[in-house]
Order: C-alpha cells, then structure tokens, then sequence
C-alpha cells in the first residue's frame, strides 16, 4: 500500500501538469441506484491497462473522495488523475489498482449520516459491495485505501475510524478535521445549517480524543497520512 500513497502524493503534486503519455487505464462512469439515498448516484471508476488482459485477476482498489462543492468527476477532470495514474503505473511507480471515486455532491453535501441524508450508511451498506461485485476488486483490508481532499480528507478519516476492520490506508489532504467558521454557513439557511451541523457532528479531533484506548487500538493496524499543503 506504500505505493498506493505513492499515487496520492503525486497526483496532488503534478495535477496541474499535461503528460504526453497516451492513456492506457480505462475510465468508466458508472451509476448504481440507491434505496438508502432514495436516488441514483453516479461515480466514476478507472481500470488499469491490464484490467481488460487479464480476467481473473483481482485488484487493489483506492477509494478517492472529493472535496466541498465538486462531485465525482472532479479527480478526472480537474485532478488530472487517470494520465498520472497511467504514467506511475507504466513506469512501475505504482501497482496496478482500481481507483473509485463516488459523489457526495447533491443539495446536502456530506460523507456522513444526518437528517434525510445518510451517505455513510449508503457508502459502507451498498456503494462497497456494488462496487466490488461489479469490478474484480480484492475485497480484503491488506488491499483497500481510502483518501480525499477537503471535506473528503474529513470522510476519509471519518471511514477509517469507524471502519478499521476494512482499510489499511487512510490518506487525507487538506482536510477539514476541526471547527472553522464558514461565512457560507449562515444560520438563516435551514440547508446551509444541516450541513454544517453534519461536519460538527463527524469532527476528527473531537472523535478521537473522545475514544478509549481499547478503541485506539484498532486504529493502529491502519496507515494514516495527513497532508496539507503549504
């Protein structure tokens, strides 16, 4: 999993730049239809070169949850994110992986549970398990990693908390993890208001201090890696 980092590292660092590599991995939109978000969601999925060669092999698989305000094609179009992934993995840089990065993006626009809105009983209940049976993914601890930016970096570590059992990475870049007052969340917004209570309700910091050491415990068999740009 060293190396899925390795990934996440230098698509931060490099999304800006155009490589002249041709892609090799394939990117897919997918869809699946929700009884839990009572909607359909859409998400987006790339699948290595050798995905298509190979049918019965099985992959590591990197969750990659967006930020505030974006949806599930943001690390596509605006990260740059399948000619990176194709030039690390060409190279040799970075294993092959499947990479899926879901949308949190609708009206109410959290990772978590709240109100009408709970994304994270949709995302571990059905998203997972669709995901893995749709694609040949290696549905086991050792294999799975799970990052995000800004509020995904939140869900990222959010997930990895309640969820250590399932992810041996957990990356979060720039990530919202304690209490900072935002001007968009203004009191006099009913939807503005259930947002932010959603975020306040899931805060890192506060999570974590609040745990026993035998609930610190699990939590050590996870790598965690917390970034924020200077």
């Amino acid at each position: 999993m060293k190396k899925i980092i390795s990934v996440l590292i230098l698509i931060i660092l490099c999304s800006l730049v155009s490589f002249r590599a041709e892609a090799r991995g394939k990117y897919v939109a997918d869809s699946m239809e929700s009884q839990i978000l009572g909607e359909v969601r859409h998400f987006a999925v790339y699948l290595p070169e050798s995905y298509d060669n190979d049918n019965g092999k099985e992959y590591p698989v990197l969750y990659l949850l967006h930020g505030g305000g974006g949806s599930w094609v943001d690390w596509g179009r605006v990260g740059n994110m399948v000619r990176i992934a194709d030039q690390l993995m060409a190279a040799g840089e970075s294993r092959q992986m499947i990479i899926v990065m879901p949308d949190a993006g609708t009206t109410l626009m959290t990772y978590f549970n709240g109100g009408t809105w709970n994304f994270e009983d949709h995302f571990f209940k059905e998203f997972m398990p669709v995901v893995e049976n749709r694609y040949r993914i290696r549905a086991e601890k050792g294999s799975r990693a799970i990052a995000g930016l800004s509020m995904g970096g939140q869900g990222s570590v959010i997930y990895g908390c309640h969820r250590p059992d399932l992810f041996s990475v957990v990356y979060a870049m720039s990530a919202y993890l304690y209490r900072m007052e935002l001007a968009m969340f203004r009191e006099d917004n009913p939807v503005n208001r259930e947002i932010q209570q959603s975020v306040e309700d899931h805060n890192a910091v506060k999570y974590i201090e609040g745990l026993s050491p035998d609930e610190i415990s699990p939590l050590r068999s996870v790598t965690w890696v917390i970034d924020c740009g200077d």
